[in-house]
C-alpha cells in the first residue's frame, strides 16, 4: 500500500501523533510499533520507500494507526517536506530521533577518515538538530509535547575513560557523534525548559540491530523501551537527562 493512501482509521483532535525517524527496522521500528500501541498516532520516518512501505503496511496488519514519512534527516527539502506533511496531518506531539549511521569501520582515530567523521556527525548530530528545528514549531503547540534522542552509553565520556569493555571498539567517527548528540540535548532542554517540551536521551543497550551485525544480547523491543518511557513522561518530568531502562546513566 503506497504511503499516501488515505488510511481507514478514524482520528481525531485528541489523538496524539508522534514521528520516530529510522523506523522502518530494528529499535527505530519498535519504537513506532510500541507507541501504536500505546494509542499514538504514528508516522513511519525512513529514506527507502520500499522499506518504509513494508514497515507501514506490517504495521497496519496489527490495526495499528500508522503512516509514512519519507525523510532523508541529511537533506534540508526531505525534513521541510516531512514537516509540511505532519502539519496537514494535524501536527506533532512527539519526535523521536532515532535514524543513525555507524560510518564502517575501522574507525581508530589514526586511520578515520574526515569524510566518515563528517558524514556520521551530519546523520547523527545535525540530522537530529535539522529534524528538530523542523518540527519544533508544531511541538510548541502541542499539549505534553516529548523529545528522544536515541544515544548510547558509547557516547559517555565517564564509561570510556573507565576504559570499560562495554563501551565498543575504539571509534573516533560513531562514539563521538554521541558524545555530541548528548551535549545538544542538554542545549535543547536548557533552551526548551518552562516550555512544556521536555528533550531526554537514552540508551538502548546492547541490540542486535543491522548496526552492529545482529551481535548484540538485547531485543529490537527491549532496546525499544526507554524510548517508550521518555516519549510519554508525565507533565512536569525530567528534561535533559540521559539513560536507560535501568536508570541514570553518567554523561
Amino acid at each position: 500500500m503506497p504511503d499516501n493512501t488515505p488510511d481507514t482509521h478514524t482520528h481525531d483532535s485528541s489523538t496524539r501523533t508522534a514521528l520516530v525517524t529510522g523506523a522502518n527496522k530494528g529499535i527505530g521500528y519498535e519504537i513506532a510499533a510500541g507507541l501504536a500501541r500505546r494509542g499514538f498516532r504514528v508516522g513511519v520516518g525512513a529514506r527507502d520507500a520500499g522499506r518504509r512501505e513494508e514497515a507501514v503496511d506490517k504495521l497496519r496488519a496489527e490495526g495499528l494507526d500508522v503512516f509514512g514519512v519519507a525523510l532523508d534527516v541529511t537533506d534540508d527539502t526531505s525534513v521541510a517536506a516531512a514537516a509540511a506533511q505532519l502539519e496537514a496531518e494535524g501536527g506533532l506531539d512527539v519526535l523521536v530521533n532515532n535514524a543513525a549511521i555507524t560510518g564502517g569501520m575501522p574507525q581508530e582515530p589514526s586511520v578515520v577518515t574526515p569524510e566518515q567523521v563528517l558524514g556520521v556527525v551530519d546523520t547523527n548530530v545535525v540530522g537530529v538538530i535539522r529534524v528538530t528545528n523542523a518540527m519544533l514549531p508544531m511541538l510548541r503547540r502541542a499539549a505534553s509535547p516529548r523529545i528522544v534522542n536515541v544515544s548510547s552509553t558509547v557516547g559517555s565520556l565517564t564509561h570510556q575513560t573507565a576504559q570499560a569493555e562495554a563501551v565498543g571498539p575504539i571509534s573516533a567517527a560513531y562514539s563521538p557523534s554521541k558524545t555530541f548528540l548528548n551535549a545538544v540535548t542538554i542545549q535543547y532542554a536548557k533552551e526548551l525548559a518552562g516550555t512544556g517540551v521536555l528533550v531526554n536521551a537514552g540508551c538502548p543497550g546492547f541490540v542486535a540491530t543491522d548496526l552492529n551485525g545482529h551481535r548484540g544480547t538485547r531485543t529490537p523491543e527491549q532496546g525499544a523501551a526507554v524510548f517508550l518511557e521518555l516519549a510519554t513522561l508525565p507533565d512536569g518530568g525530567p528534561s535533559g537527562t540521559f539513560r536507560d531502562d535501568e536508570g541514570p546513566l553518567p554523561w
